[in-house]
């Protein structure tokens, strides 16, 4: 899994950040990217990334203000032009479809290929296999969101010891081992995956939010996260601005980070009116509650690595 920041500002695009907008590539693990939400200009950031338009295959939004969704009908136009498209799974608040229809119906755009809709009624949103992603409500002016990615526990690595004194030896034998719960050998054993490998590989989890007040309520959901993106729209001294505009300071996101137990926070959806430096001192202060913190740059990438 590997995230990539194409907007990382709030509100109105600046020279060092556009707005918002994130990748999460999984292209080992299922051959696709999630985008989460497409402020204005999106397509454009894309450009200087590695992502492939056509590998997009859900895009969720956090809320319907302009800088989390002015880019989608542009974005959604541009992928039309390339070849062996599959659908787009779009999910948001349900006057999402209405503005997207209408953006593509007024601009008499046609796309080859199908958009599929799917609203966030419900608390979980998609399950299969692999993962599976869940939605919570947030605290802003409109109704937001975040959203959690859960990825299955994985069976754990293969003990050739153990295999050996079975009389199992080296081969494609291992790799049907590791995929089924039973074989039987040519002789007649049975082997027993769970005899035969160490413990299950933990999940990752990935914790994505929308623009929202600080919320105690963040953090059952978000716990143990192995990263949560929090906005952080605000520095600390500018936290009567944070409450007015229905926002966060990054204080109160790293305090939830620190509750929440989880492995490293990112701080996101930044006020233009920051300078770089203004930002790096401000981290100094924060580190002091939460050290596993840094801002998103735009076009910078996130590893989230797996254990064992």
């Amino acid at each position: 899994m590997e995230l990539t920041f194409l907007g990382t500002g709030s509100g109105v695009p600046s020279k060092m950040r556009n707005v918002s907008s994130l990748a999460l590539s999984m292209l080992q693990e299922r051959d696709e990217v999630w985008l989460f939400d497409c402020g204005e200009a999106t397509q454009h950031q894309i450009l200087h990334s590695s992502i492939k338009p056509r590998k997009i295959s859900k895009i969720f939004i956090t809320h319907m203000h302009g800088d989390h969704i002015f880019g989608l009908p542009g974005l959604l136009s541009s992928r039309s032009f390339q070849e062996g498209l599959n659908p787009v799974e779009i999910y948001g608040p349900p006057r999402l479809k209405e503005f997207i229809e209408i953006s593509l119906k007024v601009s008499e755009t046609r796309l080859k290929y199908d958009l599929i809709f799917k609203s966030i009624s419900q608390p979980k949103l998609f399950e299969d296999h692999h993962l599976s992603v869940s939605s919570i409500p947030l605290k802003h002016g409109i109704p937001s969101c975040g959203y959690i990615i859960e990825e299955k526990d994985s069976v754990g690595p293969l003990l050739p010891d153990k295999l050996k004194s079975l009389g199992v030896k080296p081969g494609p034998i291992y790799q049907n081992i590791k995929n089924n719960e039973k074989v039987r050998l040519s002789d007649g054993t049975i082997i027993y995956r769970d005899d035969v490998t160490g413990p299950p590989i933990k999940g990752r989890k990935v914790s994505i939010l929308g623009d929202t007040h600080a919320s105690d309520d963040i953090i059952e959901h978000v716990a143990d996260s192995d990263l949560l993106i929090h906005e952080a729209t605000f520095i600390h001294e500018d936290q009567e601005l944070a409450r007015k505009y229905f926002h966060s300071t990054s204080l109160q996101a790293a305090q939830i980070a620190k509750e929440a137990n989880v492995k490293q926070l990112i701080l996101n959806h930044i006020s233009s009116r920051y300078l770089h430096e203004d930002l790096q001192k401000e981290l100094k202060q924060i580190k002091q509650t939460f050290p596993n913190t840094i801002y998103a740059e735009d076009l910078s990438s996130y590893t989230i690595q797996k254990e064992g």
